[in-house]
């Protein structure tokens, strides 16, 4: 499904930062843009920044589940920060927070958590409805074979030593005097 991402420019609080930018809401649907202005109140600016194609798939209903069932269902913006103007190229969005988190944790992107809208969060938990199915649990149980019982030699045969690797440090004085 085609979804719209609105980026807001506010002016920044430190002397650092110019603009303060943030994913404040997704358009479901959207058709394509790039940087169409939406609302000006002032400094601060809402832009339709992107439309991204967001993708569901089988394998990942138990994220979708996890994501839709939160107190607040949210969407993830990936974007990246680019030279020129405007600073940030909008990459991904995905209704996951387990890819979310692997995003985050580059620390190359910028994710930013975006409420769902109610049609999305019924589409999303219709996908989830119908592809879902719970992993049973099984405890891996360990086998009888005691292996504690044969020692296959001292350290990694393919690593030539000097000597004793158990002598004392005392021990090898007294043998270079």
């Amino acid at each position: 499904m085609p979804v719209g991402v609105v980026l807001r420019k506010t002016p920044g609080v430190t002397r650092w930062a110019k603009w303060h930018w943030t994913a404040s809401a997704v358009l479901p649907g959207a058709g394509p843009a790039d940087w169409r202005v939406l609302r000006q109140e002032g400094e601060a600016v809402e832009y339709h920044a992107a439309t991204c194609t967001l993708e569901l798939h089988g394998a990942e209903t138990e994220a979708y589940l996890h994501g839709i069932t939160a107190r607040v269902p949210s969407l993830y913006v990936v974007m990246r920060h680019v030279a020129g103007d405007p600073p940030l190229a909008v990459d991904l969005v995905t209704a996951s927070p387990y890819e979310a988190q692997d995003y985050s944790d580059s620390g190359e992107d910028l994710v930013e958590k975006v409420p769902m809208p109610p049609g999305l969060l019924g589409w999303v938990a219709a996908f989830v409805e119908d592809f879902h199915q719970d992993e049973v649990f099984v405890k891996r149980r360990r086998d009888k074979e005691r292996i504690d019982r044969v020692q296959d030699g001292i350290g990694d045969p393919r690593i030539g030593k000097a000597g004793d690797i158990y002598a004392s440090p005392a021990l090898k004085r007294r043998r270079l005097s």
